[in-house]
């Protein structure tokens, strides 16, 4: 018998107005003036739901940003004129779970915003991810406070925030199924902001799932959505080049390599061909460098070994100081490269080089590389380089890092 869903409009509503809890949800209820309790609230959520007293329900409607009690799954009561309680402030303290928030507030909030951003390639991602949740919760709680350019400017770096949530938990912690949650609490926030650039970046992010999965369709239908939000932009070169890269990078996860170097090609000509507008500040995990980092990875996948091999290792030559991530998946590709040409030696040897690096900087995408490799290693699996690299990826130090991240 499968388990009842209780009220799972509450809940959902809950989730997108960034409480994760239910206790969470009383605490801000609370904090309005009002007396909940975690065990009120999961009884709202329970099957048969109470209806709360009308000051709660208008308290509720405000923080959750709905227009009816019942678009949280409770039916119309006694003095309930169909179930909708109109959201307009009430006389009592719960107007707003937050005082009106001035632009300081706004600028501070992208601020740390812009500050996690940085710290994403240096900090360790089951050390940053909870800090960068908890920032994007409390702009979530933020924004019903906020009104015109602050609203904007708070919702701005709410999706910003909230896309990088879902990187760390797509890229770096190997959660599809959370990452796909976050992002879309990143596009609603985008389009509170109508910020079109950044919408187009959130959906291009979301075709990477299909797209990993082989769903051609899937991926192709996500990335139109992309490119149509880029054009309101409208979009720079270089943001339209990182687009052909994830449309390549889908292509080339579904087998259709001649089409994704087809897209590398166009975004090399767009790269070359000049900026006519600046790009958005967060475009920061993009470049010529990683843009050829795609390149090398679907030479890899085309068995045009040579090439993958002088792209790869220009790629690793020019990457810079602080790309320690990318690297591992450039030595996990480097190394897939020399074990297709049959060099079992040398593609222990990147492989290693990987290990070393993802032991004090953990990438999800680095780890799945090297595990790749160790797959094609299969036919040399007696000699000595292929024990060595086994002892390096089921040491103790390796399965605890890959564990505890």
């Amino acid at each position: 018998m499968s388990r009842p869903l209780g009220n799972a409009r509450l809940r959902a509503a809950r989730q997108a107005a960034g409480y994760r809890s239910q206790q969470d949800l009383a605490d801000a209820l609370t904090a309005g003036g009002l007396t909940v309790s975690g065990r009120q609230v999961r009884r709202w959520e329970s099957d048969n739901p109470p209806l709360p007293f009308p000051d709660l329900q208008r308290a509720l409607v405000e923080l959750l940003g709905v227009a009816s009690m019942e678009d949280l799954g409770f039916p119309a009561g006694p003095g309930v004129d169909a179930g909708r309680v109109l959201r307009t402030p009430p006389a009592g303290p719960m107007a707003m779970p937050n005082a009106s928030q001035p632009a300081s507030a706004a600028s501070a909030f992208a601020a740390v915003t812009r500050a996690h951003r940085r710290l994403y390639w240096t900090v360790a991602p089951a050390t940053l991810h909870p800090s960068v949740v908890a920032h994007a919760t409390l702009g979530a709680a933020l924004l019903p406070a906020t009104a015109g350019v602050i609203r904007r400017t708070v919702a701005s770096a709410l999706a910003e925030s909230w896309l990088l949530a879902g990187r760390i938990e797509f890229f770096d912690l190997a959660g599809p199924a959370r990452a796909r949650e976050t992002w879309l609490r990143a596009l609603q926030a985008a389009g509170d902001a109508d910020d079109a650039l950044l919408g187009a970046a959130i959906l291009a992010h979301t075709a990477f799932m299909p797209g990993w999965a082989g769903d051609r369709a899937a991926a192709a239908e996500r990335m139109s959505m992309a490119r149509t939000s880029a054009r309101r932009g409208p979009a720079s070169g270089e943001l339209l080049a990182w687009l052909d890269a994830v449309e390549a990078e889908c292509e080339t996860r579904c087998g259709n390599t001649r089409v994704a170097l087809n897209l590398i090609a166009h975004a090399e000509d767009l790269m070359a061909a000049g900026e006519d507008m600046p790009s958005p500040e967060w475009l920061d995990w993009f470049s010529a460098v990683r843009l050829a980092a795609f390149k090398g990875n679907t030479q890899l996948r085309a068995g045009h070994l040579p090439q993958a091999r002088e792209t790869l290792l220009g790629v690793m030559a020019d990457l810079p100081a602080d790309a320690d991530k990318q690297m591992t998946v450039i030595l996990g590709d480097l190394a897939a490269v020399e074990a297709a040409a049959g060099q079992p030696e040398a593609a222990c040897d990147y492989a290693v080089r990987a290990l070393d690096l993802l032991e004090t900087h953990w990438y999800a995408t680095g780890m799945e590389r090297v595990r790749e490799v160790r797959r094609e290693l299969a036919p040399w699996q007696g000699e000595p380089c292929v024990r060595v690299l086994d002892d390096r990826l089921y040491s103790w130090g390796a399965m605890l890092s890959a564990l505890a991240n």
